[in-house]
């Protein structure tokens, strides 16, 4: 295992330096992986460069009823970009955008390291999760 910064991860993965892709989540819907802003982007590169992309979350991160297009991502303060300490490094005229998580398609997603096993895309969530009727 070596340690790198996000931004270097493209250069990684073409020089072939990077065997395989691990990544967390906070929320798994039927068609999609939401993580931290980033994680598709690097779901692209490793797709572009026949990388396996795997994401390792519990169970508990599976939302069987929600569908990518529904879950609506949080957006971060402008503070959180544009100020270190005391220093504010952005205009205060100049639009910012901070989105916490970004959706990564379950197309790019190699599988699903859970508790319980491994998964492989398409994943049928009413197996892993059945949805509760009332």
């Amino acid at each position: 295992m070596t340690v790198i910064a996000d931004s270097m991860a493209a250069h990684f993965m073409h020089t072939s330096k990077i065997d395989a892709v691990v990544v967390g989540a906070d929320r798994i819907t039927a068609d999609a992986v939401f993580n931290k802003i980033g994680t598709y982007m690097h779901a692209v590169c490793a797709h572009h460069h026949a990388i396996p992309f795997y994401v390792a979350a519990p169970l508990s991160t599976f939302d069987p009823v929600t569908r990518a297009k529904d879950v609506v991502i949080e957006e971060r303060g402008r503070e959180e970009i544009t100020t270190m300490g005391n220093r504010t490094f952005v205009p205060p005229g100049a639009g910012v955008k901070n989105p916490a998580f970004d959706a990564t398609p379950m197309d790019l997603v190699t599988a699903i390291i859970t508790e319980t096993g491994v998964l492989r895309p398409p994943v049928d969530m009413n197996r892993i999760i059945p949805v509760k009727t009332k």
